[in-house]
């Protein structure tokens, strides 16, 4: 009886181990509803936005070990104008030849309040790798039927010296921070 009573329990903890790893959820990037843009001061009069388009990404959920992993390709930097666009994805600044890629991947998470997490990681930018912090803002999550299922989205911002990134050209003229403002909305797959 006991032999039964100890195997019982034992099956009932792996069963709730189980339960507890299976709670990972993972989410991808959905490029159409996510948003990376950013502003850089220009001439000390006034800040040009831009935008990447089509970023990637994923996001996993896991109580307490939760990741964030999102990438933009440099050539698809969007100003507004083809002839800055041509610029900016140039050797003076993206070399979107040579560094295809800007990349965060979290390598910390924590909770920093009601729906709001502090997330470390790495950004990759020109070649060039530091760390940086950034508070991501849980917008919500939802199940939007069939079409287009369980979703959860992110909000964050964050600011760079581009200098710190090998991206030298023009400081001064053209400011050295830039502010990215990230949304990012996933699917759950």
């Amino acid at each position: 009886m006991k032999t039964r009573i100890a195997s019982y329990v034992a099956f009932i903890g792996l069963s709730l181990g189980v339960g507890a790893m299976a709670s990972a959820e993972t989410y991808k990037v959905d490029p159409v509803h996510s948003s990376v843009v950013f502003k850089v001061n220009h001439m000390g009069v006034s800040n040009v936005w831009g935008r990447f388009n089509g970023p990637t990404g994923t996001f996993v959920t896991d109580d307490g070990k939760e990741s964030f992993e999102a990438a933009v390709k440099t050539d698809g930097i969007d100003t507004g104008n083809a002839k800055r666009d041509q610029h900016l994805k140039s050797a003076d600044f993206f070399n979107a030849k040579q560094f295809p890629d800007v990349t965060f991947k979290s390598t910390g998470v924590k909770k920093a309040g009601e729906n709001q997490y502090e997330v470390t990681g790495d950004l990759t930018l020109h070649g060039v790798t530091k760390p940086i912090t950034v508070t991501l803002t849980k917008v919500g999550e939802k199940d939007l039927g069939a079409q287009m299922g369980q979703r959860a989205g992110f909000d964050g911002s964050f600011t760079v010296k581009r200098s710190d990134y090998d991206m030298k050209t023009m400081v001064g003229p053209v400011g050295d921070e830039v502010t990215m403002y990230v949304s990012l909305e996933a699917q759950k797959q």
